[in-house]
This record gives C-alpha cells, structure tokens and sequence, in this order.
C-alpha cells in the first residue's frame, strides 16, 4: 500500500455523501451533466437510513405555515433565519410531493377495521404545538433511503463509488491557480486500492452528515466523524455555531445495544419519563410541555435527574398504552428491545441521552453554498440558519430536501459558465509516507477526544471544563498531524483528523459563547444574554 495515485476522475456534479441530500441532489442535476456519489462505506450507511421519527411538513388544515415556523423559532433560541425558516417551512408540502412520486411510502391512519380514515397518520414530537411529522411506523428514513438509492443506483449518468473516504477538496488555491479562490473537486481514498484518487469536478456538494462520533456516546452511525466539516475548514470555508450539539434524550441504555435509539415520537404518543429508582413522572418539574419539551430542555433534565439521583438511566414508560398499537405504531423499536429482554408493551425502556445532531456546520445561503465557490452543503453538514440554536425535531429531514434542491437549481444554472477544463491539478502528495504498524495510537486517541468531549463538553459545559478540553484537543492536533504526514493514510486516519478538527471546532465556538442558550448550557453563565444572540462563525485562516 503506497497511496500513489491515478489519472483524475472528471464529472460535472461531485456529491461527498450519500444520505438524503446528497442522493435528492444527485437526482436533480443527473439529466444536466455526468454525477459522482462519494460514500466513504455502504450507499445506505447514513444517518438517514437510521432515522426513525419522521418528517415534519404543513398537511392538514389544522395546522399553518405560521405555526410551524414558530414552533422552529422558538426551539431555535432566538438564532433561527426567519427568512430561511419561512423558506424551508413553505417549501414542506411541495418535498413530500417530490418524495411520494419517487415512491416514498407515508402511513395513513386506519380505523378499527383496518380502513384507510386520512391521508397521513401524523405523529407529534417535542417542541410542536401541532401533529404534522410524517411516518413510516418507525423507520422513516429507511424507508426514504430505500427509495432515493434505487433511483441513483438506476440513473445511467450517476456513478456510485462506495468505500471511499474523502480526503481534502481540492482547490484553486492549493492548485497555485491565480484569482478567487474555488473549490475543483476533492482527493478520495479508495479504501480497497489504498489509494487516493482525485475527483475533478465542475461543482462539489458536501453531504457527509454530522459528527456524532466526536462524543463517547451518540445516536449516529460509525460514519459520522464530521468529515466534510473539517474539509470545508482546512480549505478555508466559515463555519458557524458549532457548539450547538444536539442530545437526544433518549437512546436506550444497554450493555450491547450500541447506538440504538429511541424516536421522540413516542413521547408524541403519550410515553412518559420516570425516575429509575422511584417510578416518578419528572418532566412537569422542568417544563410546561412536560414530556413534549423541546429536546434540549428533556436532554438536561435527564441530565440533571441522574446526577441528583445518582441512576445511570431513566425510563421512558409507554406500556400503559394498547400492545397491538405499540407493536403496530414503533415495530422496529419493539423487536429492538424484545431482543434485549425489554417488552415495551408491558415495562419500561431505559434510556440515556446521547449526542445525536449538530446544529451547526459549513456556513451556507439560500442557495446552499459556502462561501467558497462552487462548492455548496446541504443536510447536516450546513449551517443555513435553520436551527438556530436548537434543532425543531424532525425538521432536519426537510431540511435537507429543501437545500438539496436549492442546491441543484443554482449548479445546473451555473454549470455553463465554468470551463469543462479546470486545467492542472497535481496528484495527492504522499511524500516519504510510509506503512503503520501501530494501529493502537490511532485508536487511542480516538477514544480519548471522545471522553474527554463528553466529559467537558456536553451537555453540561463550564469554563474550567472547556480549558481543560481545549487544553487537551491541542496537544493531540499536533500529535495527530505529525502521525497523518509521517504514514500512508487509512481510512481510520483519515477520520481520527477530522474528529480532532471538528472537536477543536466545537470547543472553540463554546468558549466564544458567554451565555446559556438553546443546546448550550454553560453553569458559569447560566442565562441568555443578549449580547450572544448572533451566530459564532469560525474560518480556517483564524485558526490554523
């Protein structure tokens, strides 16, 4: 294994990723020019595929535009866009359209004879004051996955190339090319040949999804290790609020069921949080919505319930409810916990909270792209402004659509005024590189940034503890880099790079951050402050 490399890969559209946005992207420019999807495992392995609750959208006539868009602002903190909430919310019925004529599959409610009584059977979640989260029971993003993969798997102008890792995007900037600085493409290591190759394109999407694994425990696939956030950085893009991660309250808490969760939708069907050692409901202590509080409210409520009680977990009890709906409504939850000797039709789930979305990301505009040219984001990898400081539930889904599409309308617009020839651009540099034999620095220090992130960095935060985690991610940064340069890269490096990077991101906008506000809660400054009520933006050249 060497890491030399082969002639550049040319194509018109570039996707890094290959969840929701990423594959909606690549369906919408595909009959404009030639696509590459980038997936550095599986097609499928994305944290769409593990999505459970649903999508939120405006369907039913009790429900408006205006109230999802306050729902979202008032989950947001105070950082929401209104311009992009409104943008996004309106935009609802007009994706899930798209998404059925593709065949997405939304279940209907039924009457007691099985008969069809509406047209969506719509769930609620944390943080809406209406039913409007479209389901399929409870394996929404499957179920959408399913559907978007085999239409890219059959389009004869998208190629598909599975295990492979992105390295770097590729830039003018590093190419010595005069003029403003673009994106041309990206390095990709082929984790098969060990080599890594260079993807030329027009026009690159970054849809690598969020960076969950930067936490010891988190609710996302092993993918999720901020890949495209830390290219985007190293390549000199903005980033923005980046510590605003979001903790999902509840994924159940057993010794083998790694990274397991359980939907906040089931909190929407009547489920209910009780202490572990006493029985009691807590949630009315915390919050008017009780159990249907937004999530980070929930979040450190459980938080702060099992430091007082001194429990490892809560239980989310829902057995007072019919066992044929439960095993109807949440099948795949059912199984999941059967398996693990939990009947959730007669005891309850015990669950934990665990880091599950980042809120912030590769800043973006309403066109989805950064503010490197020719390179846009979309999905979880992008801040558009949104979420603000808080993601709504089941909004990121929507999200992700919306911007995949604004995304593609604004390449397939431009694709004509770029040169089919960007010219030269060198091979990937392996320089004196050579093979590791001591794969355990590698896991060593991923387990370490991981602890000492949940440790000092979560959902809890002060400054004594985001010093000693800065403190920390700085010695392994140099640590880190000196290792990538020194050996031929895997796709562990790789990802052990970005997971640094976006860790010092994370630390870095939390210190900046002197107040108390959405999904960060520092104990030093426990209020919001109005001073803080705008966005933390970070760029490459402020750091490194």
């Amino acid at each position: 294994m060497t890491n030399a490399v082969s002639n550049p890969f040319r194509y018109d559209f570039l996707v890094l990723g290959s969840g929701i946005a990423g594959l909606f992207y690549a369906l919408k420019t595909a009959d404009r020019g030639t696509v590459a999807v980038v997936t550095k495992k599986q097609a499928a392995d994305s944290a769409t595929n593990w999505a459970q609750g649903g999508i939120a959208a405006v369907t039913s006539d009790e429900d408006s535009f205006e109230d999802h868009a306050r729902d979202t602002q008032i989950a947001g903190a105070g950082l929401c866009n209104e311009t992009v909430v409104n943008r996004v919310v309106e935009r609802g019925p007009g994706m899930i359209d798209e998404l059925r004529k593709l065949g997405a599959d939304f279940d209907p409610p039924r009457d007691d004879a099985g008969r069809r009584t509406a047209e969506f059977d719509l769930g609620r979640e944390g943080g809406h004051t209406q039913r409007r989260i479209l389901h399929h029971r409870d394996t929404t993003g499957h179920e959408i996955e399913r559907v978007l993969l085999g239409r890219v798997r059959a389009h004869p102008n998208i190629d598909l190339f599975e295990n492979h890792s992105s390295v770097d995007l590729l830039t003018a900037e590093r190419a010595h090319r005069d003029g403003e600085n673009r994106v041309l493409g990206a390095y990709v290591l082929d984790a098969e040949r060990g080599e890594v190759q260079r993807f030329v394109a027009k026009i690159t999407l970054l849809a690598t999804g969020g960076a969950g694994k930067v936490y010891l425990y988190t609710s996302n696939p092993d993918i999720a290790s901020g890949d495209g956030m830390a290219m985007a950085f190293r390549a000199g893009a903005t980033l923005a609020n980046m510590e605003f991660v979001q903790f999902h309250p509840t994924c159940l808490f057993h010794p083998q069921a790694k990274s397991f969760l359980i939907t906040e939708a089931m909190r929407g069907e009547g489920g209910v949080l009780r202490s572990a050692s006493t029985g009691e409901a807590f949630m009315d202590g915390y919050h008017e919505m009780r159990d249907l509080a937004p999530r980070d409210i929930v979040a450190r409520a459980i938080d702060t319930e099992l430091k007082r009680t001194g429990d490892e977990w809560v239980h989310l009890d829902i057995s007072h409810r019919e066992p044929e709906f439960l095993r109807e409504r949440f099948p795949n939850i059912y199984e999941r916990c059967r398996g693990f000797g939990i009947d959730i039709t007669r005891e309850p789930i015990p669950v934990v909270p665990a880091a599950h979305y980042c809120c912030g990301g590769v800043r973006t505009n309403l066109s989805a792209e950064t503010d490197l040219t020719n390179l846009f984001a979309a999905g979880e990898v992008a801040s558009t402004g949104l979420h603000g400081a808080n993601r709504l539930a089941s909004n990121s889904l929507l999200e992700a659509l919306v911007f995949a599409d604004e995304a593609a309308r604004a390449s397939v617009e431009r694709l004509a005024d770029i040169p089919d020839d960007p010219g030269p651009v060198a091979p990937w540099e392996a320089g004196n590189a050579t093979e590791s034999h001591e794969a355990v620095v590698i896991t060593q220090n991923w387990d370490e940034i991981r602890r000492f992130m949940w440790n000092y960095v979560g959902i809890v935060r002060s400054d004594r503890r985001l010093a000693r985690a800065r403190h920390r991610i700085e010695l392994l940064r140099e640590e880190i880099t000196e290792y990538y340069w020194n050996f031929v890269l895997t796709p562990d490096l790789v990802e052990l790079r970005n997971l640094a990077t976006v860790a010092h991101l994370v630390i870095r906008c939390a210190e900046q951050r002197k107040e108390s506000r959405g999904l960060h809660y520092t104990v030093d400054y426990p209020d919001p402050n109005p001073d803080f009520a705008r966005d933390t933006l970070l760029r490459g050249p402020d750091l490194d």
